[in-house]
């Protein structure tokens, strides 16, 4: 597949650019575009073929990646799925995934279209900043679709291939309420934490004090505000509801301290650290691999039965906290090799 893949990548960031990266380092012939003139002279410079003209980049490609800013990827999926051909994969990075499976939907696009969200990154920005090993091991949220199984298969595939990712396949409102939980949740509280100590009378004596702590509680704080902004707005009903989790969290430790109960408070820890513990140890075994037919039955449509079983195994492990790790398509069937949490 890698020998003969033509792909472009859109948006040259620290994401793009370690999706490009990653591509050229394994020999796939890939093209990068960016609105920026600069990053463009920056990714020439490094020997990588970067057009002026986002039609010269993108076309004749197998996938193209979208990996510009989140509020952007509606318009760049709606011009970019002009300038290609119909049998091009057409993939985004996005931290959010309703809102632009549901634009894909509204405008056709579903049969080629297949969100995505690599949950990896650094609190830097830029081309400079990219690195061709920033997915190795990393979950990749798919979210497939009846009608885009085929694609999803090709993309599940490559990335497993190229990237050593771990896909999980996910709803798009799924995605976007665990990613809440994972992702946006804890930009805030690291803003949250990092404001009050810029706050504080004794806001330089506290940063003589901050150890590793501090430090690792406020990291992606340095990730540019416009980001962080531009994300939790895309997902602002799940952040919220989860805000409104976290206050009541706060309130029943802040009983426990008003109160003295030392036993409410040890059992709060408790259940946290218990979990920090289970994310340490997180170890999923194999589970048995699942075959399916490729070909659907001759008249039957993409979204008809036949895709259901696939569908619903897919959409099933990636709730479950499970991830694919291979993807092998053969003329007739396609097997999947997968890892699942244990009683699963």
């Amino acid at each position: 597949m890698v020998d003969s893949l033509r792909a472009a990548v859109v948006g040259t960031g620290l994401i793009g650019g370690s999706i490009l990266l990653r591509l050229r380092e394994r020999g796939v012939d890939v093209a990068g575009w960016d609105p920026d003139a600069a990053t463009r002279a920056e990714g020439r410079a490094r020997g990588i073929d970067f057009p002026d003209a986002l039609a010269d980049a993108v076309r004749d490609r197998d996938v193209v990646f979208l990996c510009g800013p989140l509020s952007s990827l509606p318009e760049t999926l709606r011009t970019v799925g002009g300038l290609t051909g119909t049998d091009c994969v057409l993939t985004d990075v996005g931290s959010t995934k309703g809102g632009i499976a549901a634009y894909a939907a509204g405008h056709g696009l579903t049969g080629r279209f297949v969100p995505g969200h690599p949950m990896a990154g650094t609190e830097r920005a830029g081309l400079t900043a990219a690195s061709p090993a920033l997915f190795d091991g990393a979950a990749w949220v798919l979210c497939p679709t009846a009608a885009g199984l085929d694609r999803f298969r090709t993309l599940a595939a490559l990335l497993v291939d190229v990237f050593g990712a771990r896909i999980v396949p996910l709803d798009p409102d799924a995605h976007d309420a665990a990613a809440a939980l994972a992702s946006h949740l804890p930009h805030l509280l690291a803003g949250t934490l990092a404001a009050t100590v810029a706050e504080a009378d004794l806001r330089d004596a506290a940063l003589g004090l901050a150890a590793g702590s501090f430090r690792d509680g406020t990291r992606v704080v340095g990730t540019p505000a416009a980001r962080t902004v531009d994300m939790l707005l895309n997902n602002r009903d799940q952040v919220l509801a989860q805000l409104d989790r976290v206050r009541g969290l706060l309130d029943r430790y802040a009983a426990g301290l008003r109160g003295g109960d030392a036993a409410a408070l040890a059992d709060l820890q408790q259940r946290a650290r218990g979990l920090r513990l289970a994310l340490l140890d997180r170890e999923l075994p194999a589970a048995a691999p699942r075959t399916f037919p490729r070909a659907l039955p001759p008249g039957a449509e993409p979204d008809d039965a036949a895709a259901d079983g696939e569908l619903a195994y897919l959409l099933s492990l990636g709730a479950a906290g499970g991830y694919l790790t291979g993807c092998e398509v053969t003329d007739a069937t396609v097997t999947y090799a997968a890892h699942l949490p244990r009683g699963c």
